[in-house]
């Protein structure tokens, strides 16, 4: 398994309308497409440079590779839409969990 984490700047202001966006529309189609395990959308806590975590579970890197493209590694992936909620462009990072024990 695979952990990907999308991380993003919001613009003020626009905080509740993205998490809105991301719960309703981009997670539902993310956890339906072939190869994802599931996800969660985080947000932080602060105002002060507000940021959204989009971290989601992959079977393995070619379900990766279906979702993102070939530069799955480091292209995060948005929708032309989201952009006015993002104050920079988003990050992505992936992880493997540790075995428990």
């Amino acid at each position: 398994m695979i952990v990907r984490i999308w991380a993003a700047q919001i613009v003020a202001g626009r905080m509740d309308d993205f998490c809105a966006l991301l719960s309703t529309q981009v997670m539902p189609e993310l956890r339906a497409t072939d190869g994802c395990l599931g996800g969660e959308v985080l947000r932080s806590l602060t105002d002060e440079g507000p940021r959204v975590l989009m971290i989601s579970r992959w079977r393995d890197e070619d379900a990766l590779r279906a979702y993102a493209g070939p530069m799955w590694r480091i292209r995060p992936v948005w929708a032309e839409d989201e952009l006015r909620y993002l104050a920079h462009p988003p990050e992505v990072a992936h992880y493997r969990p540790l075995p428990h024990g």
